[in-house]
């Protein structure tokens, strides 16, 4: 494992700017060019404490999944909006799950007592993932130990590092060893998502083009339905930048299924709800109802696992043609980790980022980013992929696929390079905030979170 070193980050190595990152990324998505003159970036790194560009990810993801709805909204009314986002704001958004009050009290903790860092017997760490029920009793089991973070921390004394981390991947577990970078760079994943573009969006069927009508409200996406079948958080911004367009998003979940309630409650904004259980014929028949109206199906499951159901992208395609289908993954659709579970903490950790950051911030123990970067910068890269996808739909026709995944996302944001004295930033507290908060009914309470850092000029997201 490294050791640890202060000051390890050259001032000269943050070699990607905003402007830039969103270049680059809308040159992927295969947006014209001539729309960046629309979009307006202010603030500077370090927008919160770290060496990494999370301030350059949050602002450049979520400006391009802004300007993409401007897009659609220029296709659809023929308005030309301008887009603005500030990078403290974005980067604020990039942590809302923190920052939200229900009622004016602070939401339950949501994670799990013993998910975390642990070192095991051979002097590494891994980090656990345990805040599914059936993850942690899957790893209680592994360790034969109680739910206790004492006697979760010996039983590991007992493994060496990668070995836990595959025993628990054959378990159909979530947990990854920390790698440095250059560990990941020579492990056959790390090679495979190298070699993978930062996201994809292909054709994958026939249909005529559809262009969207006019609508009352003039939102961009007003009219447009989403059927939304992810959790945690990544899919779930997705589904929340979608709705805060104009779109229709049902987030469709099911009384089996696991959740984090105030992940939920801050993802959940502009949604409704339902719970279709598709093991059974009559939930996936009326998924099938579903989506001969929809527009959009955004899902977030392990790689194959909504084909067993019947419900992959060329699957649902031929149910929907014209369908716009958005899929996450962890690790990369491609390489030996493809289908395996993950979460943004533990791409985190594997991929190399916490022994990075802890080495620059001069610590001895894996460090995570300041926020979880790879799961709301994922969420933003599959909404500007559902809204770029969408208006080739309305011009060309066809059933789309759009493909992202954490490390993917990762990889990209380890191309900024890093950020000089990035530790120097303020690490926000609620109380600093205010500016950037709203308060609205909902469904579980009156909810004061985060306003939308992408603002559009003439139809602003809410």
């Amino acid at each position: 494992m490294p050791s640890p070193v202060a000051d390890v980050v050259d001032p000269s190595m943050q070699t990607v700017s905003p402007a830039g990152a969103l270049s680059q990324l809308w040159s992927v998505l295969g947006q014209p060019a001539d729309a960046l003159s629309r979009a307006t970036l202010t603030g500077a790194e370090p927008a919160l404490p770290s060496s990494f560009g999370v301030g350059t990810l949050a602002q450049s993801t979520i400006a391009a999944a802004a300007l993409a709805a401007a897009q659609v909204d220029t296709l659809r009314s023929g308005r030309r909006q301008t887009v603005s986002v500030d990078m403290h704001h974005a980067a604020l958004e990039f942590r809302s799950e923190r920052y939200f009050r229900l009622d004016g009290q602070l939401p339950p903790e949501p994670w799990d007592k013993i998910a975390g860092l642990y070192r095991c017997g051979d002097g590494r760490w891994v980090r656990l993932h345990t805040n599914f029920p059936h993850h942690r009793d899957g790893v209680l089991k592994l360790l034969g130990c109680a739910y206790d973070r004492a006697a979760v921390a010996a039983a590991l004394k007992q493994w060496k590092a990668e070995a836990f981390e595959e025993a628990a991947a054959q378990a159909g577990m979530v947990v990854t060893a920390a790698r440095t970078f250059e560990e990941w760079d020579a492990h056959p994943q790390g090679i495979a998502v190298a070699r993978q573009p930062l996201m994809t969006i292909e054709r994958m069927g026939d249909a005529p083009p559809q262009p969207l009508p006019a609508h009352a409200d003039g939102r961009p996406l007003s009219g447009v339905r989403v059927l939304d079948l992810t959790r945690v958080i990544a899919g779930p911004v997705c589904g929340r930048t979608l709705a805060a367009h104009g779109a229709d998003v049902l987030l469709v979940t099911a009384p089996h299924l696991p959740a984090v309630p105030p992940l939920v409650i801050d993802t959940g904004r502009g949604k409704r709800s339902a719970q279709l259980d598709l093991r059974e014929a009559a939930g996936a028949e009326q998924l099938c109802t579903l989506l001969r109206d929809a527009d959009i199906f955004v899902q977030g499951y392990r790689p194959g696992g909504l084909a067993a159901l019947q419900f992959g992208p060329e699957q649902v395609a031929a149910l929907r043609p014209g369908i716009v289908y958005v899929s996450l993954c962890a690790y990369g659709y491609d390489g030996p980790w493809a289908n395996r579970r993950g979460f943004d903490s533990l791409v985190q950790t594997a991929s190399g980022f916490n022994w990075a950051e802890a080495q620059a911030a001069g610590e001895a123990k894996p460090r995570p980013l300041p926020a979880q970067a790879l799961d709301h910068g994922a969420g933003y890269l599959m909404a500007a992929g559902a809204m770029t996808a969408l208006a080739r739909r309305m011009t060309e026709g066809g059933s789309w696929h759009v493909r992202v995944s954490l490390a993917q996302t990762a990889h990209w944001l380890r191309s900024f390079g890093r950020v000089a004295n990035g530790f120097d930033a303020a690490d926000p507290r609620y109380e600093d905030i205010g500016a950037y908060l709203e308060t609205s009914p909902s469904g579980f309470g009156t909810l004061t979170a985060l306003r939308h850092a992408g603002q559009l000029s003439d139809t602003p997201p809410h």
